[in-house]
């Protein structure tokens, strides 16, 4: 019986970690300009998984922005620029991959209206193994020491 019960123990208590899966920060996005159509979504994601995942898409409601993309920065020539992101994003086991300024990020296009300090929508963050996570991104002030590239302020070449 204690066997039995110690087998059964160890088996709830791998669903119980594998459940957990991907544990998301405070999500959050900058505000735009008036004529600006795109922005960027920026989130902590924490996997708390024994496997390695990915981000492998989001979305927004129409009523936020019309489109997302998962996307990074590379150096070309001493010009940052941003790039779509093929393959997903990673998430390795027992680590947290900050999507952030300057790197890893979401970026919604045609926005409905410019995101404004304060204003808060849900995005859907769907992964490679596991159930998509709805959270709500907030619009905050910018910081003005942040050392990368600011989705808030101008234009993106890509």
């Amino acid at each position: 019986m204690k066997k039995t019960f110690a087998v059964m123990a160890a088996v709830l208590m791998c669903q119980a970690a594998f459940a957990e899966g991907i544990k998301a920060g405070e999500a959050y996005a900058y505000p735009t300009l008036p004529n600006m159509t795109q922005g960027g979504i920026f989130v902590s994601l924490t996997n708390t998984d024994a496997q390695d995942n990915k981000l492998v898409g989001a979305s927004v409601n129409k009523n936020v922005a019309q489109t997302t993309e998962l996307h990074t920065h590379v150096n070309e020539n001493g010009v940052m620029k941003m790039r779509e992101v093929q393959g997903g994003i990673p998430l390795p086991a027992g680590q947290t991959q900050e999507l952030k300024r300057g790197g890893y990020h979401v970026m919604v296009f045609g926005l409905a209206k410019p995101l404004r300090v304060g204003d808060k929508f849900p995005v859907t963050l769907k992964f490679q193994n596991g159930k998509p996570q709805t959270v709500t991104v907030t619009v905050r002030e910018m910081s003005h020491n942040h050392g990368g590239h600011d989705h808030g302020a101008q234009p993106h070449q890509h």
